[in-house]
């Protein structure tokens, strides 16, 4: 399984994004992949393919608006292990011994 946390961004359209992020997460959403949404980027849960699949979709919804698009990706390959969305943050938060703010 892959753990895929990407960014998208259109070039010149402002300073407010939310609605190409907006479109982006219902890509996502619509995918059927786990995902998580926070305050940088989206974090999706998948086979290689489809959470690249699914990067390609948002990236090429944005650029329909903007001749630009910007996307800062990190991935975690790791085989044999499902998921990592959820099971990285309650090891984290064992060892600190209380729940994380999110």
């Amino acid at each position: 399984m892959v753990l895929l946390e990407m960014s998208i961004v259109p070039l010149g359209q402002g300073e407010s994004v939310s609605q190409y992020v907006a479109q982006c997460v219902d890509i996502v959403d619509r995918s059927g992949l786990d995902y998580e949404l926070h305050a940088m980027g989206t974090i999706v849960e998948g086979e290689l393919s489809e959470v690249l699949a699914v990067m390609q979709q948002c990236i090429e919804e944005v650029a329909r608006s903007a001749n630009r698009v910007t996307c800062t990706a990190k991935l975690d390959y790791r085989q044999g292990v499902a998921g990592g969305l959820r099971s990285k943050v309650a090891s984290v938060e064992q060892k600190l011994g209380r729940p994380a703010r999110r």
